[in-house]
């Protein structure tokens, strides 16, 4: 039994965790860089070289258990796909454990937040991304990667930040109040604060790991130049968790360079940094 960062065997357990992580290693709509589909090996090898207390929180979340499900494997057709995750979102929500989903493509949030809606009806959807994915349809589908937040965009409060990538087809679908793209941010003093004030009560958080400058996270699909920094995003999940309530979230698109493991152990870090936020008491 292989566990999240190598913790012990009874701690990575359903019935002893208060974690699950769902693994979708789907990359079916990708369009210029490939791999995230081995994005949760990578993940999982760089965790286990990782020390597990962190200092800023003053914790050791993994001691709540951290319980990793079976893949998604489903990859007959995108909508299958997130079809899939959906169904299998569901399923862990209603045993209360807090649900975490790790990519996998962008494509996947769309089950994920279909899931999460349906639990919180006034849901809000922090996405961090260099792409604001707001496409109607794709290469003949709505389950694109291009289109991973379109319907959230209609039936949540969807609230983009550090967006520096569109095409003009996307503009209608744009809620200005709630845009941050990295212009923006860059001058505005105070966007954080702004952003927080955008959200509701209850927040879904979905990462795209390009809203990182690539110097720090080259291995991604689309790596776009003039990302946010570690402790730009990690200062932003802090206040969302500390000033609304998280109730899941996604990290999406790691491809694995070969040869280039620091930013594999980012996302590691970043998956076990925002679990413990949530669980620092």
């Amino acid at each position: 039994m292989r566990t999240f960062a190598g913790i012990p065997e009874e701690l990575g357990k359903l019935e002893n965790a208060a974690v699950v992580i769902i693994p979708v290693p789907y990359d079916g709509t990708s369009t210029y860089g490939k791999g995230a589909d081995i994005g949760f090996e990578a993940l999982m090898d760089a965790s286990e070289n990782m020390e597990l207390y962190d200092i800023e929180t003053n914790t050791v979340v993994y001691e709540k258990g951290i319980f990793i499900t079976s893949a998604v494997t489903e990859e007959s057709s995108p909508e299958a796909m997130c079809e899939a995750v959906e169904k299998t979102t569901d399923e862990y929500i209603e045993t209360g454990k807090f649900v975490c989903l790790f990519g996998g493509e962008h494509s996947i949030s769309i089950g994920a937040i279909r899931s999460f809606k349906k639990k919180y009806e006034n849901l809000s959807v922090l996405q961090l991304d260099a792409h604001s994915d707001l496409r109607p349809e794709y290469n003949g589908s709505a389950c694109n990667h291009a289109c991973a937040l379109h319907e959230a965009s209609k039936n949540t409060n969807l609230v983009q930040v550090g967006i520096r990538s569109m095409d003009a087809v996307e503009l209608p679908f744009v809620k200005k109040e709630n845009f941050f793209d990295m212009y923006r941010i860059n001058s505005t003093s105070n966007w954080m604060d702004e952003v927080i004030n955008q959200l509701g009560d209850e927040v879904y958080l979905t990462i795209d790991l390009d809203i990182f400058d690539p110097s720090i996270m080259p291995s991604t699909g689309t790596p776009e130049p003039g990302g946010l920094y570690w402790y730009d995003v990690i200062t932003l999940v802090r206040r969302v968790v500390e000033e609304k309530s998280l109730v899941g979230f996604d990290i999406v698109e790691l491809a694995p360079v070969n040869g280039v493991p620091a930013p594999d152990f980012m996302a590691a870090k970043l998956l076990y940094k925002i679990l413990s936020y949530k669980f620092n008491s």
